[in-house]
């Protein structure tokens, strides 16, 4: 009997099944906080080091942190999912960039609003700008079935256009990939999530407001609602209070609104021209080097828009524009031949990476070495101690971006170990690079997928996140 029952077991692992998980316990009972949420570029990723991020990701974080326990994700094949799951117990909440809506029936329950968006019209850039759903009227506009955009269009006042309803669950970057095509006129999407892919379509962009604005909240289970409820309120009140929260949102949006729709256009051009004759060279330099080839090659174009023979009028020369003494550090001898240049380059960041502090995590490791790599570590080292001096963290990236122009300020830079430096120069290097590694990232994607499916009510699966310290 047993033999029997497992030849019934293995031959159902190799056809794939899995038995249902049962409903969590409470979040005490499971000694975890289980978080439903959907794979995308503001909820839930990998980033290029490999490393879980995103908006919602980084927030359900810190809310684990604030009870006492680790976050485990759970990955839903699409929002339409995420309810259905909720109800049955499989996660103790959803953070999955929801918009708020009408209270919720059978005991789950909206938590407190944490962020506001507003959807709009998007079209190219090169026909008529249309000023309102009037102006549409007979066009194509495109919309992801059973989203909160999808009953924008279908509720009265209803559009006077022909609707394309994409299936639940199609990514946002597909549907503006339609309108860009011309396979669509128009589409309704977030703004939010606009602003994160704008720079991969810099033929688009938003013509209109459509309804009013929506607040994003957690989707809470039943299961340890009071708890859950009762901690959430304080929980933003607080960072709301002491700008945690819109360090958050900055560190996941603000970098996607400071490129400018030529820089994009420029960068998916040299994609195409440039960069097929650099990349076994960026690649040989990710061996060697262990740094993501795709952040290299970003840091190449910020520094020469991938020009071997760039050279400035301070003498820094080549595609990653090293210094004389730089290169002669890095035993670069001919700074204008490309592999050389993007090998030491390659070093450089290495260098600049390992002398910060070892406690430095992901990805504020990295932004953080992209300044130093431009503004030397001193400069770093001495906006790092302005952040400590303003109560703020010095390891994460955010807090020492704030600190950056304070390095040509004649009131602060005298007072300074370095003393003068571009600071605000730095903080444009590494935004923009961020922005370049998005582009490179959805053109040039990891090998390796994100996360492997499981079966389960809400098509989903799990991974992990770290404990929280």
């Amino acid at each position: 009997m047993l033999a029997r029952r497992l030849l019934t077991i293995l031959a159902c692992l190799a056809a794939g099944c899995d038995t249902p998980p049962k409903p969590i316990g409470t979040v005490e009972q499971a000694g975890e906080l289980v978080v439903l949420t959907v794979n995308g570029p503001s909820t839930y990723s990998e980033d290029a080091e490999g490393h879980p991020s995103g908006f919602e990701h980084d927030l359900a974080l810190l809310f684990a942190k604030e009870l006492g326990v680790k976050a485990r994700f759970v990955l839903a094949d699409d929002a339409s999912r995420i309810e259905p799951a909720i109800r049955k117990d499989r996660a103790h909440l959803a953070a999955a960039g929801l918009v708020k809506q009408l209270d919720l029936p059978g005991g789950i329950a909206w938590g407190p609003s944490y962020f506001t968006a507003q959807h709009q019209i998007i079209y190219r850039s090169s026909e008529p700008k249309p000023k309102a759903l009037e102006d549409i009227a007979g066009k194509r506009v495109g919309v992801v079935e059973e989203s909160y955009a999808d009953s924008l269009l279908t509720e009265p006042p209803k559009l006077s256009a022909p609707i394309e309803h994409l299936p639940p669950g199609t990514p946002m970057v597909d549907l503006l990939q339609k309108v860009a095509d011309g396979k669509l006129d128009y589409a309704l999407v977030e703004s939010t999530r606009f602003t994160l892919l704008r720079k991969h379509f810099p033929q688009l962009e938003a013509a209109f407001n459509v309804g009013k604005p929506v607040d994003h909240a957690w989707m809470i289970a039943a299961v340890d609602k009071a708890r859950l409820m009762a901690a959430a309120k304080p929980f933003f009140e607080r960072i709301s209070k002491d700008g945690t929260l819109k360090r958050l949102i900055d560190r996941h949006y603000g970098h996607a609104t400071r490129i400018t729709t030529i820089d994009s256009s420029t960068l998916l051009e040299r994609i195409g021209t440039m960069l097929p004759a650099l990349r076994s060279q960026f690649i040989e330099a990710e061996q060697l080097s262990g740094v993501d080839w795709r952040l290299l090659a970003a840091i190449g174009y910020q520094e020469s828009h991938w020009d071997p023979k760039a050279t400035s009028p301070t003498g820094v020369r080549g595609l990653m524009m090293l210094t004389e003494d730089t290169a002669q550090r890095l035993q670069v001898k001919d700074r204008l031949d490309a592999r050389e240049s993007i090998l030491g380059g390659a070093r450089y960041l290495v260098l600049m990476r390992d002398a910060l502090p070892a406690r430095i995590t992901e990805p504020d490791r990295t932004y953080l070495a992209l300044a130093a790599y431009n503004v030397g570590i001193g400069h770093l080292e001495d906006a790092r101690i302005l952040a400590q001096r303003s109560g703020l963290d010095p390891d994460q990236w955010q807090n020492v971006r704030l600190q950056l122009t304070k390095l040509a300020d004649p009131a602060v830079f005298p007072t300074l170990k370095h003393g003068y430096a571009r600071g605000y120069e730095t903080r444009e290097f590494v935004d923009n690079i961020r922005n370049y590694m998005d582009i490179l990232d959805r053109l040039a994607p990891r090998d390796s997928p994100l996360v492997p499916r499981m079966p389960d009510v809400a098509q989903a699966s799990s991974r992990s996140a770290p404990a929280a310290k």
